[in-house]
């Protein structure tokens, strides 16, 4: 039995554990004087005791309610009370404590005791609630006019769209001018800032927000309260330079990639993470990709490779090679590949450090106590940067499908030993993030929407997040990035030129680590020999000359299209961001687009051209052949599913396009005979001709 349980006697509750009041504190008091002093009379005791003993409680009670900043008067009523029950049991020592005047002074003392008692208790309640109240007028003298205005504009708002109250505690405006943050308090009864984070959409649209502009709220201090986020001004429609600053970074205390809605910079912590970037084309995924570079060029623990297979084009500008003050320029970047051979040779090296790593720092890591590897200049964590990855992933493609196995590999054995990769995707489609691995490990997700809805699933990129919108970032270089440090919320993609690149590649010459001796002896000689002349012919290369420049082509409109030459060259890209430039816009530009025939281009149906490889240019296509660059890899696809065949919007989600192009492009497939149609009503599928 615990001593707070309550004895019942007759109907009378007990409770041994509760406080002393007035009455009852004066009653122990006088009741405690009375037995000392009687029992003190038997047994002779000296009577200065008892007054030792109550100068010593006097003491005791005046440190104690220093300690907990009670009034004076309290202190000063509680210390007299020792003072006095300790004097009368002195003086009762000293004579005889069964006398009328003796019983009768320790009764007077006894109802003084509970009078002052009761009188400070009343003083001390007054004062707790003037303490109160002055804290309340500290907080209304804060807030402004103008807050206060906000304050009760938004607890009527949330109340009518959310349908719960809030106690509005401060709103601090931001220094941008860029919108204001709400500080409130929660309603009772298990309510959580999820409540109003739900209807987000909802608050923006009744508060008549304009587009890009978003009210969010995220965690308070504690699980009761609630910060909302509230833009005003739309930070997403302007473009923002990258920042002029190249000072040092350091993955272990974070890398921005943009900003909020309000301003602030979002730094991202790759570490352990790894990151995943989507962007339709026209949505600024590029730019984004050298803004993450910039980063990664500006950190003093990070060495940087990059995968492209679009002819290196998100690498190019960062393997410049010049001089400043008669010292070569170090490339931003430590290696790039732009072929499945080069790209295989990379994986393979970071397979082989990573796992030499495990071995050679044991010693290490356990001297610093810690299972991940310590990463500094010394030892600086690989960050692999493959463009368009995450549809190496999904291919099914021979080459890329061993690609994809060898990215995995890395993914999932290198986090320890600071190997992390950032993906990009054209799309976020089911087919695109269905691999586990990269849900999992690819907690850093940034999705650039541009205004572009299909193949745009921002639940599927975002699980469990709701209230994201497309249309809530039309802008380019305006989308959502999500991490678990910060959470998911609208930003903005720093614009990045050319020019800029070239001046952070010499800013952060000096700065970048080179590989430790480890890791260098595990990569062997395909890192070692990764500038050689040889495996970077593609870069240094032009097939330019004077009479290529002058004379246009036969059966060219102005264009100097090797295709359309008489002795065609292989095109290599070239260093430079214009030519770089020049080779993007052949492969949009000329490949899907029809050419209008002239009277002077010679027309021979009879004779097949010979197949070829590389771009899909229109030049070196019959007139039969139609059909957009993903179709082949959608047919295969279909031949790969057998009998049973593909939906058309199975199709659409694998190749990242609209359902309704989709129809079309597998509608006019089958009329050629490339496809078969087998109608089912609404299970209807495109089988390939090998198994109609």
């Amino acid at each position: 039995m615990t001593t707070t349980s309550a004895i019942k006697h007759e109907g009378l509750a007990l409770d041994w554990a509760a406080g002393h009041g007035p009455v009852t504190g004066a009653l122990s008091a006088t009741t405690g004087a009375f037995a000392v002093a009687t029992v003190g009379t038997l047994a002779h005791m000296p009577p200065t005791w008892a007054l030792a003993v109550g100068t010593v409680g006097a003491i005791g009670h005046t440190a104690t309610g220093m300690r907990q900043k009670l009034a004076g008067r309290t202190i000063g009523a509680r210390a007299a009370s020792w003072l006095l029950g300790s004097g009368w049991t002195t003086w009762a020592l000293a004579t005889n404590p069964l006398t009328w005047t003796a019983l009768g002074s320790l009764a007077v003392i006894g109802v003084g005791m509970g009078a002052a008692a009761r009188s400070v208790g009343f003083y001390e309640e007054a004062r707790e609630l003037e303490a109160l109240a002055a804290a309340e007028r500290q907080v209304a003298r804060e807030l402004s006019a103008e807050r206060r205005e906000i304050a009760a504009e938004w607890v009527d708002r949330i109340e009518r769209v959310c349908h719960i109250t809030i106690k509005v505690l401060a709103v601090e405006m931001w220094p941008t001018g860029a919108g204001f943050t709400i500080d409130a308090e929660l309603p009772p009864g298990g309510i959580t800032y999820a409540k109003i984070a739900t209807e987000s959409a909802r608050l923006s649209a009744d508060a008549r927000l304009p587009h890009g502009c978003t009210a969010t709220a995220s965690r308070g201090i504690h699980q009761g309260r609630v910060l909302i986020d509230v833009t005003t001004v739309n930070v997403l429609e302007q473009e923002m330079p990258y920042p002029s600053n190249y000072g040092p970074l350091s993955v272990l205390t974070g890398i921005p990639w943009g900003v909020r809605t309000n301003a602030d910079e979002v730094p991202v912590f790759l570490r352990e993470q790894c990151a995943l970037v989507v962007g339709p084309t026209g949505s600024g995924k590029t730019n984004m990709v050298h803004t993450i570079l910039a980063g990664f060029a500006r950190c003093t623990d990070v060495i940087t490779w990059v995968i492209d297979l679009n002819a290196g084009s998100a690498g190019l500008p960062w393997v410049r090679t010049e001089t400043t003050g008669g010292e070569a320029v170090r490339p931003g970047i430590d290696w790039l590949a732009s072929t499945h051979e080069e790209a295989l040779l990379m994986l393979d090296t970071a397979i082989r450090v990573a796992k030499h790593r495990k071995m050679a720092y044991q010693d290490l890591m356990s001297k610093a106590n810690t299972d991940l590897l310590p990463v500094s200049a010394q030892i600086p964590q690989i960050e692999i940067v493959i463009d368009e990855g995450a549809e190496i992933l999904a291919s099914t493609d021979k080459q890329h499908r061993v690609l994809a196995r060898k990215i995995l590999e890395v993914i999932r054995i290198a986090r320890a030993m600071a190997l992390r990769t950032v993906l990009t995707a054209l799309g976020a489609t089911g087919a695109v993030l269905g691999d586990l691995m990269i849900r999992r490990e690819a907690k850093v997700r940034a999705a650039l929407t541009g205004g572009e809805t299909e193949g745009m699933d921002l639940s599927k990129l975002f699980p469990g997040s709701r209230g994201l919108k497309v249309d809530q970032a039309p802008y380019k270089g305006a989308g959502f990035l999500g991490t678990p440090e910060s959470g998911i919320g609208l930003f903005k993609s720093w614009r990045i030129k050319p020019a800029q690149i070239r001046d952070i590649v010499i800013a952060t010459s000096d700065r970048h680590p080179r590989l430790d001796a480890v890791s260098a002896k595990a990569a062997g000689p395909d890192y070692a020999r990764r500038w050689d002349q040889s495996r970077t012919v593609w870069i240094t290369e032009h097939h330019t000359t004077p009479a290529d420049e002058t004379q246009a082509p036969a059966g060219g409109a102005g264009l100097n299209l090797s295709a359309l030459r008489s002795d065609p060259t292989p095109a290599t890209p070239a260093v430079d961001a214009v030519d770089a430039e020049f080779e993007r816009l052949i492969g949009i530009e000329f490949t899907d687009a029809p050419q209008p025939q002239t009277p002077d281009t010679p027309q021979e149906p009879d004779e097949a051209k010979p197949e070829r490889t590389g771009l899909n240019l229109s030049a070196l296509r019959d007139d039969k052949e139609t059909g957009p660059m993903w179709l082949p890899d959608a047919i295969t696809a279909i031949r790969a599913a057998g009998a049973e065949g593909m939906k058309p919007a199975a199709v659409a989600d694998l190749v990242g396009r609209s359902r309704e192009a989709v129809r079309k492009t597998l509608k006019a497939a089958a009329e050629r005979g490339e496809l078969h149609y087998r109608d089912r009503g609404p299970h209807s599928v495109y089988v390939h001709p090998d198994h109609a």
